[in-house]
C-alpha cells in the first residue's frame, strides 16, 4: 500500500510539474502567436513613440539623439575657431525638435503594419531573433514613414531657418575640403538627414522595448506575451 502511495504521489507531482513547464514554439496556436506578435509590435510601437514623440524626447536620449553628420562633427573645432560653434550647437537642438515632432505622427502607421501582419509573418517574428520585430518595422514602414516624416520635419525646418543654418556650417567645412562626402545623398539637405536619423531612432528604441520582451515576457504583465514569447526562450 505504501508503495502504491508513492507511486501515485510520483505520478501526481509529475503532471503538477509538467503543467507547469512552459510551453513549446509547437504547442502554440496560429491564433496565439499572431495575437502575442501583435501585442508585442503594438507595445513596441506604443513605447517609442511616446518616448521619442513629446519635448527633448531625442535631445535627452544618448541613444537616438541626433548629432551633426559625420564630417561637421570632426569639423567641430575648426567651426570654433572662426566663431561658428553656437550656430551648430543650435542647429543640433533644432533638428532633434524637428524630428520629436515627426516621429510624434508614426504611430497610426505602424499600427496599420501591425494590421496587415500576417500569420507567417508571426512565426518568422517569434523565431528571428532578437531584432526581428524591429526589422519587421523597418521593412514594411521605412518608406512610407519616410515620406511622412519629410514634409514635417521640411516645414519645420524651413520656418525656422535650420536650411539656412545648415548649409552655412556645410559651407563654412567644406571650405576646409571636410564636408565633400554631405553633397549627396540624405545629409546633402537638412531635412533629408534629420529625417533619415529621425527613423533610425525610432526603430532604435522599438528594438529596445523588443529586446526587454524578449527577455523578461513575463516581466510585461502580460499573460499573452509571457505565453508566446516564453515559448521561444
Amino acid at each position: 500500500m505504501r508503495f502504491l502511495g508513492q507511486s501515485v504521489l510520483a505520478a501526481s507531482l509529475a503532471l503538477v510539474f509538467t503543467a507547469a513547464t512552459a510551453i513549446s514554439l509547437n504547442d502554440l496556436s496560429n491564433k496565439d502567436a499572431t495575437s502575442g506578435v501583435k501585442a508585442a509590435l503594438e507595445k513596441g510601437a506604443d513605447v517609442a513613440v511616446s518616448k521619442l514623440g513629446v519635448e527633448n524626447g531625442f535631445l535627452n536620449n544618448d541613444k537616438v539623439k541626433i548629432s551633426l553628420p559625420g564630417p561637421l562633427e570632426k569639423a567641430m573645432p575648426l567651426l570654433r575657431m572662426t566663431g561658428q560653434g553656437q550656430k551648430a550647437d543650435d542647429l543640433v537642438v533644432s533638428m532633434n525638435h524637428a524630428a520629436e515632432s515627426a516621429v510624434a505622427l508614426a504611430k497610426p502607421m505602424l499600427l496599420n503594419a501591425v494590421k496587415s501582419m500576417s500569420v507567417s509573418d508571426a512565426k518568422n517574428i517569434l523565431t528571428g531573433g532578437d531584432t526581428s520585430v524591429t526589422d519587421f518595422f523597418r521593412e514594411k514602414t521605412s518608406r512610407p514613414l519616410t515620406g511622412q516624416f519629410l514634409p514635417v520635419v521640411k516645414k519645420i525646418t524651413d520656418r525656422n531657418g535650420l536650411s539656412g543654418q545648415y548649409n552655412a556650417v556645410v559651407g563654412q567645412v567644406a571650405k576646409s575640403g571636410l564636408a565633400s562626402s554631405l553633397t549627396s545623398g540624405p545629409q546633402s539637405t537638412v531635412e533629408g538627414y534629420v529625417t533619415q536619423r529621425a527613423l533610425d531612432g525610432l526603430y532604435t528604441m522599438i528594438g529596445e522595448e523588443e529586446k526587454a520582451i524578449r527577455a523578461d515576457p513575463v516581466g510585461t504583465g502580460s499573460a499573452l506575451l509571457g505565453k508566446v514569447f516564453g515559448a521561444v526562450k
